[in-house]
């Protein structure tokens, strides 16, 4: 009988209850054990519909429990460092939905740790990686087809945001994403970065920031420019479009990746189903959170962590820090890491 990686859960609002259904009947070689939650009602039912344990409120509880041996984390975004390293504490594994953490400074702490440990036990939720048009445009660019990439255009665009969002939390939750997954399928790291308030939507009257551009420069020379609008009233809309010397890749839709370049009549559009815009991120990257979850656990099971890093977490953090300390200044402030640790190559 195949063994089954023991799996615990904290956080059981929309995205955890997601995790916990994947792991209970998407994802082969695991199973949910116990659930947390900052609100024990919400992990109580969750517990209830699956008959596992609740542990309610003790979230730390459940990271030290024996029989939990591995972690999701998919609590609000300012308890992700310290239930990280809670987790690395007892040295599990443990999946943390984006960000790793709100600044780079406690991302430094947990690559610490794990560098104590002197083993990978952290996987950062990036799940665009996992998404099988931001794939393909990854090989197309990997493969120098079209030459060697020069910028990215891209955007990410939400129907509305909850109570206390602050415009830092548009680059630290939002535009998150496009940190992680631009420097991925550049294969480049970011010298600076500046974020630039225009003008504003009608749809934002809440106090925060509504559009912001982000812009970055890579250390090869590539420019990438961000549209990020977290209130922008129609649906949720993710769009990539990379800039090579010889042509273009765009992914406007899911599975939907067009290539254009010369001669005409070669591969210029390649036929996809297009689909229409979403209001939801659930439903836009169903399946790569399926592959993503499926890929950790594998990873897991076989002892050694594949996907986004530690590291990718703290980059991220790192150009986000810098994008929203630039906000007002019209400056391009510089991305400075520390040196990337072995472990992490």
């Amino acid at each position: 009988m195949e063994k089954l990686l023991k799996v615990g859960l904290i956080g059981c609002g929309a995205i955890g209850k997601e995790h916990c259904r994947r792991i209970m009947e998407k994802v082969p070689g695991a199973t949910m054990v116990a659930v947390a939650s900052n609100r024990a009602e919400s992990a109580d039912a969750l517990a209830e519909k699956y008959g596992i344990r609740s542990f309610g409120s003790d979230c730390n509880g459940l990271i030290a429990d024996p029989e939990v041996e591995a972690v999701i984390i998919t609590s609000i975004d300012p308890t992700h460092h310290d239930y990280v390293m809670e987790v690395l504490k007892h040295e599990k594994w443990c999946f943390c939905e984006k960000p790793l953490s709100q600044n780079a400074r406690d991302c430094e702490e947990i690559i610490a740790r794990e560098l104590e440990i002197g083993k990978r036990l952290v996987q950062v939720g990036f799940m665009r990686r996992y998404d099988r048009g931001y794939a393909e445009m990854k090989r197309i660019i990997d493969s120098g087809e079209l030459g060697a990439p020069l910028l990215i255009k891209a955007c990410h665009r939400n129907v509305s945001q909850g109570p206390g969002f602050k415009t830092e939390n548009g680059i630290t939750n939002v535009a998150i994403h496009e940190l992680d997954i631009c420097r991925w399928l550049l294969g480049d790291e970011y010298e600076d970065a500046q974020c630039v308030r225009v003008r504003q939507s009608a749809n934002s009257d809440k106090g925060y920031d509504n559009p912001q551009v982000v812009l970055l420069r890579t250390k090869k020379g590539c420019f990438i420019d961000v549209e990020v609008q977290v209130a922008d009233g129609y649906g949720y809309d993710i769009q990539c479009e990379v800039v090579c010397e010889n042509g273009t890749v765009k992914l406007p839709d899911p599975y939907a990746v067009v290539r254009r370049a010369r001669p005409a009549g070669w591969d210029s559009v390649k036929p996809a189903e297009c689909m229409p815009i979403m209001t939801d991120w659930k439903e836009r990257f169903i399946e790569a959170y399926d592959i993503e979850l499926c890929d950790w656990v594998a990873a897991v099971n076989n002892g050694k962590l594949t996907g986004p890093s530690s590291w990718d977490g703290y980059v991220a953090c790192v150009a986000g820090d810098a994008l929203n300390a630039s906000r007002g200044t019209s400056q391009f402030l510089k991305v400075d890491t520390i040196d990337k640790p072995a472990l992490y190559l």
